[in-house]
């Protein structure tokens, strides 16, 4: 079954590389209920592309907790592949959020977003509101960077619960 706006999040129960962290960490969508969370789905570590997404939501890492909303990654790899790709890549110094370890592929294909045939996936970013529903989907090839300053947009966007025209910002106002 495919991912639909206005649907609930598939359940994710996996775990995850977060530095700082000894061991993996559990990540069970439930509970992350009363929060908003920006989920992320990237190809594969050690990618040229990929880093330069992780480097970027990790600047706006305050930005996105000012919007109280959780930043997870995740791509197919392994929890030593993780390792070893954040303790070699510089630009991954100030990541903080988890990433899925997902060898099993389960969350990627519960997403949508896994290109079995090459067992990495879509660049896919999900914003999930307080209760578990998914509010916004976006999915590119592989190789095409994302706009996080778009996600935490539309993020924003999401949270003022009005319309919003075209190009909006938050000092933007809203329609009524």
């Amino acid at each position: 079954m495919a991912v639909r706006i206005g649907q609930p999040a598939p359940r994710i129960e996996a775990v995850a590389y977060q530095r700082g962290k000894d061991g993996p960490v559990k990540i069970n969508l439930e509970d992350y209920k009363g929060q908003w969370v920006v989920l992320f789905f990237y190809p594969l570590d050690f990618s040229p592309v990929c880093p330069i997404d992780m480097q970027r939501f990790a600047e706006e890492a305050k930005a996105f907790e000012k919007e109280k909303a959780a930043i997870i990654g995740a791509s197919p790899d392994s929890m030593e592949a993780h390792r070893v790709f954040f303790s070699t890549d510089e630009r991954l110094k100030d990541v903080h959020y988890p990433v899925i370890a997902d060898r099993n592929q389960e969350v990627s294909r519960s997403f949508g977003v896994l290109i079995e045939e090459k067992g990495i996936t879509h660049r896919g970013t999900f914003i999930i509101d307080p209760e578990g529903v998914v509010r916004y989907i976006s999915i590119s090839e592989p190789g095409i960077g994302r706009s996080v300053s778009e996600t935490l947009r539309n993020l924003q966007a999401l949270r003022t619960g009005k319309l919003c025209p075209a190009e909006w910002t938050p000092a933007k106002a809203t329609i009524n």
